[in-house]
């Protein structure tokens, strides 16, 4: 009785217990601020732990068990003697990684065991910080990669799209849409490294989560929406001049703009609506909600539709050569294996993204191939439509 009084009397003072210190000045307001919210988390954990104490039904089973229990960070569930409870590391701290594990060990009498040393229970939280140096260190490289790739891929698609405005013998309604989608990804590496440089890497801001973070997140999941429905819009242009059209040359190109432009507005704002009322994390950083298929299910399924026409066209130029040997199909032969080269290295990161493997090496090895699959694109994509195109190369030799 005397318990539930003070976990009563614990529950009624916490509201006051989790009013956050302001300090005097900035930097120590912004240490004040990290220390605030740490604070609450635990505070809020720990009234989430002694609610489902005094709520759930005390367990009736035979034999000797520990009891539920809050040791400070985690809360605890009963558990049999002579066994181990294992948890997720929480994440109150920087140093503190989520994936690694927490144990705590209920002695063969039924008590949760003691530290030899001090005499009080005590949960195995050491391997929460074991590889923290070298994860950190992972994470700035991570950081350096995404920002370098970013900035190549700008500089390649800017000069890219420079070559194609100084050619006007390029001029075309397929380099129009080369056009389109290097701007998409010039426009998406921009928000990208603001992105990386401004939020993700301030703490503070993220923590005061501001209307702007929250755009800056909208603008990138759109127009990473746009990349992938600009490749799209490639497939099914070749598809509609060489399968339907049969090497009809002008398409109303409005058409590919509503696609390519306007169609990932959709996913985009549900999305965001979906986050505002569902999962309104601070600055809608975090990945671990299932609200990013909104975003991600339309563009597997462009990717899909898009390896769809590259097959089907490759399959009717492949006929058509055999039937009449024409110039005209090795033309587009060649602009169809560019395409068809790039839908599957673009989309492969959407493949192996379930599939994150668990520990070391592996998980960092896997982490540095998604890693340049997803902030090269910008690079690979104007190399292969621009750099290795032969129309450029002749251009660029002979005039």
């Amino acid at each position: 009785m005397m318990e539930k009084r003070r976990v009563l009397c614990f529950l009624y003072l916490l509201p006051f217990l989790m009013i956050p210190v302001v300090a005097e000045s900035e930097q120590s307001h912004n240490e004040s601020r990290k220390l605030s919210v740490t604070r609450n988390k635990i505070m809020t954990a720990q009234y989430e732990c002694y609610q489902k104490i005094i709520q759930d039904p005390i367990q009736h089973t035979e034999g000797l068990y520990c009891n539920r229990t809050w040791d400070g960070w985690l809360c605890w569930n009963y558990v049999l003697a002579g066994t181990e409870s294992v948890q997720h590391c929480p994440d109150y701290f920087q140093d503190f990684d989520p994936s690694e594990k927490v144990t705590k060990i209920c002695d063969q009498d039924g008590h949760w065991f003691r530290h030899p040393d001090s005499n009080r229970t005590w949960t195995d939280y050491t391997r929460c910080n074991t590889n923290t140096h070298e994860r950190l260190q992972t994470a700035l490289n991570l950081f350096y990669l995404a920002i370098i790739g970013h900035g190549l891929s700008i500089a390649s698609l800017l000069i890219s799209l420079g070559i194609f405005f100084y050619f006007k013998s390029l001029s075309c309604q397929r380099i129009t849409l080369h056009k389109n989608l290097f701007f998409s990804f010039i426009c998406n590496s921009v928000i990208t490294i603001i992105h990386l440089t401004a939020v993700a890497n301030n703490q503070a801001l993220v923590a005061t989560d501001p209307v702007g973070c929250k755009v800056s997140q909208f603008l990138h999941l759109y127009l990473m929406g746009c990349n992938y429905f600009w490749m799209l819009c490639e497939g099914v242009y070749l598809h509609t001049l060489i399968v339907v059209a049969v090497f009809a040359e002008k398409q109303r190109l409005l058409w590919y703009h509503v696609l390519g432009w306007g169609f990932p507005l959709i996913p985009a704002c549900t999305h965001a609506v979906g986050r505002s009322l569902y999962y309104n994390d601070k600055c809608w950083i975090s990945s671990d909600t299932h609200l990013l298929y909104i975003i991600h299910g339309p563009i597997c399924a462009a990717l899909l539709v898009n390896l769809f026409f590259l097959l089907n066209i490759v399959r009717v130029l492949i006929t058509k050569l055999k039937v009449t040997h024409q110039a005209e199909s090795h033309l587009y032969m060649k602009a169809v294996r560019a395409t068809l080269i790039l839908v599957p290295l673009l989309g492969i990161q959407f493949v192996l993204l379930p599939w994150r493997p668990e520990g070391r090496p592996v998980e960092e090895v896997y982490d540095y191939v998604m890693n340049i699959l997803m902030h090269y694109q910008g690079l690979l994509v104007s190399t292969i439509f621009c750099f290795f195109n032969g129309e450029v190369w002749w251009l660029m030799v002979f005039l």
